[in-house]
């Protein structure tokens, strides 16, 4: 699968920014879809994520903040940002999540990452 980040871009500290995830499949073929971010010399970490069975989770600094979404329809995952702050500036990748499990290694994460976008909010 391949997967089409758009919607990044510069903004004010308080603004919004709306992320998509274009995936060239179903979504719903994997077991959760997700947002990552990095901030330069950082690692990545986990923004948001929404499972098959649409639960979501979020990270404690984007929680009340961020929501994450989708159209099953069109294969797109969705992630609001509302107020943001310069601590939120990094590339954020979109994440297709399954496990795939096999007679000869049993289980196993597969995980697929789109290019990223960048978020840059100035203060």
């Amino acid at each position: 699968v391949q997967l089409v980040e758009s919607g990044g871009g510069l903004v004010q500290f308080g603004g919004a920014l709306k992320l998509s995830c274009a995936a060239s499949g179903s979504i719903l073929s994997f077991d959760a879809m997700g947002w990552y971010r990095q901030a330069p010399g950082k690692g990545r970490e986990l923004v948001a994520t929404i499972t098959s069975r649409g639960s979501t989770d979020y990270a404690d600094s984007v929680k009340g903040r961020f929501t994450i979404s989708r159209d099953v329809v069109d294969n797109t995952v969705y992630l609001q940002m509302n107020n943001l702050k310069p601590e939120d500036t990094a590339v954020y990748y979109c994440n297709a999540h399954t496990v795939v499990t096999t007679i000869e290694a049993g289980p196993s994460d597969m995980d697929h990452w789109g290019k990223g976008t960048q978020v840059t909010v100035s203060s």
